[in-house]
């Protein structure tokens, strides 16, 4: 059987499910980038990605703003428009962003913020809550983390009483997992992505969340993987498929995201959508 060019067998690198890419980025040096700690990343363009998840079956996705993007929301709206109807945005905005602005980030198909604690480059921990409550109030945004699990305790209570919350990356360290599993339990969903820059074993943490609920899990490739130590390769979507059961497959692998980042009805059904 033919390896693939990344790494798996053409087989392998393949899925029968559909899959909801629910951590994406894009970078197109035709808008501003920043650097962060001295790091520019290179070039990930729409072209680009489609060209790499080309047969793992991605019929959907959300394109998450990095901290080398800051505020700026014209690569998202490009980017947006360019995949169509079944991607969405995850961006980061100012605690002074207005509600005029919110409802037409939405209507460009943005679904959530993000606070990037790990990199900065959005708001504050100190303007989460207010921000949170507000995105959702105006526009039914969830609020997504990229934060190590171990700091979870400091920001639980916050957490549990917003409306709705993701968290990226597993969690990053699996001294956390104890954490990040008591906020599973009160509604928090998780991202199974970034495998290439996790300290824990990613099939230990997915069980123990489907455990915990099966709807709170979500996959995604994390391209490019910008600053992992290794980039996403075709079998972690092997790993997951092998370790979250079958009855959870299509959920896990479509079903949980697709709602949470409030596809439409009509789109939630992705065998009508076309593969990526």
């Amino acid at each position: 059987m033919r390896p693939s060019r990344h790494g798996a067998t053409d087989e392998n690198a393949r899925t029968q499910h559909p899959v909801f890419d629910a951590h994406l980025h894009i970078i197109d040096s035709r808008f501003p980038l920043i650097e962060n700690d001295g790091y520019l990343p290179p070039a990930f363009t729409v072209d680009q990605y489609r060209e790499r998840v080309s047969g793992l079956g991605v019929r959907g996705g959300a394109v998450v703003s990095g901290s080398f993007q800051g505020f700026d929301q014209s690569y998202l709206r490009d980017a947006l428009a360019r995949l169509g109807p079944t991607y969405v945005g995850v961006t980061q905005v100012p605690a002074t962003i207005t509600d005029e602005e919110i409802v037409d980030l939405a209507a460009a198909g943005v679904r959530a913020v993000r606070f990037n604690v790990r990199r900065g480059g959005s708001a504050s921990l100190d303007e989460l809550d207010r921000l949170a409550r507000r995105v959702h109030e105006v526009a039914g945004w969830h609020s997504e983390l990229y934060i190590d699990a171990r700091a979870l305790p400091d920001l639980a209570g916050t957490l549990a009483a917003l409306p709705a919350v993701s968290i990226d990356h597993l969690g990053l360290h699996r001294d956390g997992l104890p954490y990040l599993l008591n906020l599973v339990e009160q509604g928090v969903k998780v991202k199974a992505t970034g495998f290439g820059r996790v300290e824990l074993d990613p099939a230990e943490v997915m069980t123990a969340i489907v455990r915990a609920d099966p709807a709170a899990l979500m996959v995604g490739t994390d391209l490019p993987s910008t600053r992992a130590r290794r980039p996403f390769a075709d079998e972690d979507f092997a790993l997951i498929t092998e370790n979250v059961g079958e009855e959870h497959l299509d959920a896990v692998l479509w079903g949980n995201a697709a709602a949470f980042y409030q596809l439409p009805r009509s789109l939630r059904k992705p065998g009508a959508m076309p593969d990526s």
